[in-house]
């Protein structure tokens, strides 16, 4: 198999696996910290969603600076199959969250104007865990489209 950016196994690899856990992990935390977040069941969704996008990407990224310190070729076609299907289910899952959370956003920004009248909501809050959201599930389309080639180049 090539050896592509942000191959299984390599340091451009771990670099994106570390940087979807780090982003989905910071999206969780601003999230969770902002007050009023449990009103829209998207905003959980996301949580849900990107705590699945943390365990993933972090259990990748150890098996990474695994393979990279033993030397090891984590390019087999079971291994990069696992991947390709962990890849692209996270990646619809975030998506849709971060998506369906976006919806809502800007349902309570501009439509019915929610976050003017409710002095108790965090709606920049909300604006940035999305944000890193969509930063996160970026990363992993990336690495989902590598996974994807290593795939078919087998």
């Amino acid at each position: 198999m090539k050896v592509l950016f942000g191959s299984p196994g390599t340091v451009s690899g771990l670099s994106l696996r570390i940087g979807q856990s780090v982003f989905a992990a910071v999206s969780i935390v601003v999230m969770a910290s902002a007050s009023g977040f449990s009103i829209a069941t998207a905003f959980c969704y996301l949580i849900a969603s990107m705590g699945l996008q943390v365990l993933w990407s972090f259990a990748l990224a150890c098996l990474d600076a695994h393979a990279l310190r033993m030397k090891r070729d984590m390019h087999t076609h079971v291994l990069v199959s696992l991947f390709v299907v962990g890849d692209w289910v996270t990646a619809t899952l975030s998506l849709a969250a971060a998506c369906s959370s976006a919806g809502v956003m800007v349902l309570f920004d501009r439509d019915t104007t929610i976050c003017q009248r409710m002095e108790g909501l965090s709606c920049p809050m909300f604006q940035v865990s999305i944000s890193l959201a969509f930063l996160s599930w970026f990363l992993l389309a990336f690495s989902s489209y590598v996974m994807f080639w290593l795939a078919a180049s087998n």
